[in-house]
Formats: C-alpha cells, structure tokens, sequence
C-alpha cells in the first residue's frame, strides 16, 4: 500500500537542511515524487515542500509524525506539516447573495478538480439555498447583525466544529468576522475580493470604477485575519477593459475574474501548496 505526504516546513536558513529532510523520507522507506525549496535571502529563511510515498503494508502516521518531530524538526527548530493523502480537507463555504463563485466552486468540486469534502454551507440569507440542495449539501440560514453577531458566530463555530471542518471560504459572504472567530481559523480562511481596495471601496465598486475610467479590473484571493482585506494574497489576476465596456459588462468580467482567482486561492490550499511567513505567502509550484 502507498500514500503519498506532503511535508511543509521552514526555519533558519542553514547547511544540509534539504539533504536531512530527504534521509529521513529514505529511512522510513519513503520515495520523494517532488520538491520545491526557496530561502529567502533578506529574512535568512528556508522554505521547502516535499511530497512523497510512504511504502508499507502498515504504516504509522503517528509514528512518522513523532519521529520527523524529534529527529529533525525539534534540533533545527522547524515549523512544519505533514498531510497524507487519504485525510481529505473538509472544507465549509460561507455565502450571502452572489452566486458565481459558489456555483463555481460546486461545479469544480463535482467534476473532481477539488480533493476536499463540503460538508456545509452557511448563509446570512436564504437566496442561494436552492444551490446547495442541488449539490445535497446542507444549508444553514444564519441571519447577522451587530447586535447578534456574537451569538451568529458562537453558532457558527458550534457547526464547524460538528461538522469536523478545517478551513473555510468566503465565497463573497459580505459580513465581517470578529477577530475571535477568525483566531479560531488562523490562515485557513480564504477570501476573494475585487483589487478595487482601498480606492475603489463600498457597495459599488465596478460602478465608481467606470465612472473613472480604469483600464484594468483584477481580483485578489488572501487568507482573512483580523487586518480587513490586508491579509497574506494567495493569488491575483487582471482583466483589460476599454471604454467600450459598460458597468454591466464591467461587473461581469469583474464576476469571472473573481471566480477564477478564488479557485486557484483554494486549490492552492487543498494541494497544502501554501505557506504563510510575516504576512507573506511562499507559494509553491
């Protein structure tokens, strides 16, 4: 039997670091299918991804867990994660009218370009709950305030938590979470907005856009933290536009870009291919 790991780590740059990693995979009669380093020169940082099979009839991923941790990761002071392939990522989707990015993300994970499990979606209004019954997805109505957000997000919490899920996305859910809750979900919350922000910010932005004239529109996928909009970019794209286009055809291309970029945001994140250091995102190939 063979299952293949992904393992992430990073620390102070220094010799042989690729070359332990590596003896470590061989010792446990592993084979290592790709590898993909950078070392940040100005922070003195090593950054690595080494996916690999794990050959045997019964291995311990336990085992592998608490030897990689004592052999290598404590002595050279990593931080680091393993994942294996048979631990697929349950991910829940959050969403408040628009529809495109979710009917993107459902269409994807049904053809089977999405390695993760949906186990819920959670909405503060009803309009798209026709969607998720499409899919045979649960849906949960959780309609928020000011004044309710601290039990919305208690709720909300209670859900993730039974649902047994690992990271979340923000298919244009236009709520703000409270700091606490996305403590819960350090950098496994992935969120898309338009490139608009900050000049370009509020209800309208493709309208203020062309009423200024822009030439290029584009959509930024990041991982939420409690800096609004301002957290480590996962990935970005652009669109040209021309004085052609009207507002209507601005916020569609706006619509697709949005979607496009939310999809690789998170499949960069199913294939562990991300890392997040000072804010920053090492993404791996």
């Amino acid at each position: 039997m063979r299952n293949t790991a992904i393992i992430r780590i990073h620390c102070g740059d220094q010799r042989g670091l690729i070359a332990k990693v590596t003896d470590f995979i061989h010792r446990n009669s592993g084979n290592v299918l790709a590898l993909d380093q950078h070392t940040d020169q100005e922070e003195e940082r090593f950054f690595m991804r080494v996916e690999c099979n794990f050959k045997g009839i019964m291995l311990d991923q336990d085992k592998i867990r608490k030897d990689f941790q004592l052999e290598i990761a404590d002595p050279l002071s990593m931080v680091w994660s393993i994942q294996f392939s048979d631990q697929l990522s349950r991910m829940a989707i959050f969403v408040s009218k628009a529809s495109h990015c979710l009917f993107d993300l459902l269409a994807r994970y049904q053809a089977g370009e999405l390695n993760v499990k949906i186990p819920l979606i959670i909405s503060n209004h009803k309009v798209l709950e026709g969607i998720a019954k499409k899919f045979g997805i649960p849906y949960y109505h959780l309609p928020v305030n000011k004044e309710t957000m601290e039990k919305v997000e208690s709720d909300m919490l209670k859900l993730l938590r039974e649902y047994e899920v690992d990271f979340i996305v923000l298919a244009r859910y236009m709520q703000i979470l409270t700091s606490n809750f996305i403590d819960e979900y350090k950098y496994r919350i992935v969120n898309i907005h338009h490139s608009f922000l900050p000049a370009f910010a509020g209800a309208k932005p493709y309208h203020s856009a062309h009423a200024r004239g822009v030439k290029i529109i584009g959509a930024t996928g990041h991982y939420v933290t409690s800096d609004l909009d301002a957290g480590p970019i996962i990935d970005q794209d652009v669109i040209r536009i021309s004085h052609h286009d009207t507002v209507k055809s601005l916020v569609q291309k706006g619509k697709d870009i949005e979607k496009i970029v939310l999809s690789r945001a998170v499949k960069a994140h199913v294939e562990n291919k991300t890392m997040v250091y000072k804010n920053k995102t090492i993404i791996f190939t």
